[in-house]
C-alpha cells in the first residue's frame, strides 16, 4: 500500500477529492493531511474522511525539524500539495527527492511565482485576454512554480468568460486529472 501526504492552505476540495480517489482504489491511501491554516476547512474534511489531520506553524516548517521528522517517520511515497500557499523547505525536498508535487491553476511557465495562486491567476489570465487556460502538475522545487512539469491539462476561455467561470473549469480539470496523475507517479508502467 502506497503511502500519499497532501499539504493544504484552504478548503481542500482537491484533498477531498484525492482522498475519496484512493479510498476506492484501495492501492495507495492518504495518511496524512497538514495545514499551515489552524482554521482551513481541509482539516476538518480530512477527519471527516480518517484521515489524520495536522496543523504546524512557520517556525515548526522553516526553523525546526518537527515537520520533517514527522514526515520521515511517516514514510510517504509521495507528498501532494493541493492549494498549498508556502514555497517547500529545501531540507524536505531534499529528503523526498522526486516525491513532492504541486498542482498549479495556470499553463506553466505562465502565471507562476510568488503571490501567483487562486484568483489572482485567473484574473490575471481574464486581464490578458488568454484564449485558453489549464492546469499544470509539476515536481517542486525550491523555487515557485519553477520544477519539473509532469502533466497539463487546457480549457478554453471565451470571450465572455469571468475569473469565476476559468476558476469553475479550472477546478473541473483538477478534480478529474490530478488523482490519476498520483496514481500514474506512484504506478508507473513498466
Amino acid at each position: 500500500m502506497k503511502r500519499i501526504i497532501i499539504f493544504a492552505s484552504g478548503s481542500g476540495t482537491n484533498a477531498e477529492n484525492i482522498i475519496k480517489y484512493f479510498l476506492e482504489k484501495k492501492n495507495a491511501q492518504v495518511t496524512h493531511v497538514f495545514s499551515n491554516n489552524l482554521r482551513a476547512k481541509v482539516l476538518k474534511r480530512a477527519n471527516s474522511l480518517g484521515v489524520k489531520a495536522l496543523h504546524f506553524d512557520k517556525e515548526s516548517f522553516y526553523h525546526t525539524n518537527e515537520v520533517l521528522n514527522i514526515l520521515l517517520d511517516a514514510k510517504p511515497d509521495v507528498i501532494i500539495l493541493a492549494g498549498f500557499l508556502w514555497i517547500f523547505p529545501k531540507k524536505i525536498i531534499d529528503a523526498f527527492p522526486n516525491s513532492v508535487i504541486n498542482i498549479h491553476p495556470a499553463l506553466l511557465p505562465k502565471y507562476g511565482g510568488k503571490g501567483m495562486y487562486g484568483d489572482h491567476v485567473h484574473k490575471a489570465v481574464i486581464r490578458n485576454k488568454e484564449k485558453e487556460s489549464g492546469i499544470t502538475i509539476h515536481y517542486v522545487n525550491e523555487h515557485y512554480d519553477e520544477g519539473a512539469i509532469i502533466f497539463q491539462a487546457t480549457t478554453p476561455i471565451a470571450m465572455t468568460d469571468t475569473a469565476a467561470d476559468v476558476a469553475e473549469n479550472i477546478h473541473a480539470l483538477e478534480y478529474k486529472h490530478f488523482p490519476i496523475v498520483i496514481e500514474k507517479v506512484l504506478f508507473p508502467k513498466s
